[in-house]
């Protein structure tokens, strides 16, 4: 029977269906007061563009958007269940998908980073650590929109004569147009790309805020490094857009900052395949993270 796994992030919601591999994309979260509503809507589009129809047997999902209270969740769960008639639904943070998808033995540190970042640290007796995933207001340090922050704010400081100059300000964007976008957030964070490009031309301010970045990041490994017991080494994976696109102009810096008992691992896959992972086999060191609803 099919199985579903969706992987939501704040840029696009995906899914991949089980066995058969196909893909559907649906809109990313929004942050708001009818975010619930259009987080179903999203995963909706996302199952018509990959043609599902019902019964499923699971649909395992890890979204930025989870429900910041367990009743809530709860009712999500539920309505996803009865959208495609799934005697099952997992649903839970997109940090534990990324885990899941990037330490299959399920121990270690994982660092998902895209427009947003948080870090989740699992130690072998299943106990479990979150750190940062507070948001673009309150968090999310080194993400890629306090990178494309960083970057839009030296444009401006360049711009009015407050900061040095830096090819960053030869862009022409005006970042005071951004502020009435319904989409804010990804809109900044889609400046990111822009700071790596001036770091590799070797413009001093974009590579400050790159080196800065890394340094933010590794801070957070840090202290979930610190909080996984022993003094042995701790596989660390670093997933998600952001790595994937900047590659080692983050990971060169963010090296030789780390703390001694993180040891950077690859990642066997990425937060899709870890929602697989969750939809077609037991919970296992996950189970306490999960909201799970059975019609």
């Amino acid at each position: 029977m099919t199985r579903l796994a969706f992987d939501g992030g704040q840029s696009a919601i995906r899914l991949r269906v089980l066995p058969d591999g196909r893909t559907g994309q649906g809109p990313g979260y929004r942050h708001g007061a009818n975010s619930l509503q259009a987080t179903l809507d999203a995963i909706r589009s996302a199952a018509e563009q990959a043609r599902v129809t019902g019964p499923v047997e699971v649909a395992a999902l890890g979204l930025t958007g989870f429900p910041p209270d367990l009743p809530t969740a709860g009712r999500l769960a539920r309505d996803i269940a009865e959208t495609f008639q799934a005697k099952e639904v997992r649903l839970t943070q997109d940090m534990v998908t990324a885990h899941a998808g990037a330490l299959p033995d399920g121990y270690g540190v994982v660092v998902a980073a895209g427009t947003g970042l948080v870090c989740l640290g699992i130690d072998r007796d299943g106990s479990w650590h979150k750190i940062d995933g507070h948001g673009f207001l309150f968090g999310d340090a080194g993400s890629a929109f306090a990178i494309g922050r960083a970057g839009l704010v030296a444009v401006q400081r360049d711009r009015d004569g407050r900061g040095p100059a830096t090819m960053l300000a030869e862009v022409e964007l005006d970042p005071v147009t951004l502020y009435p976008s319904p989409t804010l957030v990804d809109d900044v964070a889609r400046f990111a790309p822009e700071v790596f490009r001036c770091a590799a031309e070797k413009d001093p301010v974009a590579q400050d805020i790159v080196v800065r970045a890394a340094g933010d990041i590794a801070e957070t490994i840090g202290a979930a490094v610190r909080l996984t017991a022993g003094d042995g080494q701790v596989p660390v994976a670093c997933v998600g857009g952001l790595f994937d696109g900047a590659g080692e102009q983050l990971l060169e810096p963010l090296r030789a900052v780390l703390p001694r008992r993180a040891q950077l691992t690859e990642a066997a896959g990425n937060s899709l395949d870890g929602a697989a992972r969750l939809a077609g086999s037991p919970p296992g060191p996950y189970a306490d993270l999960l909201v799970i609803h059975r019609s």
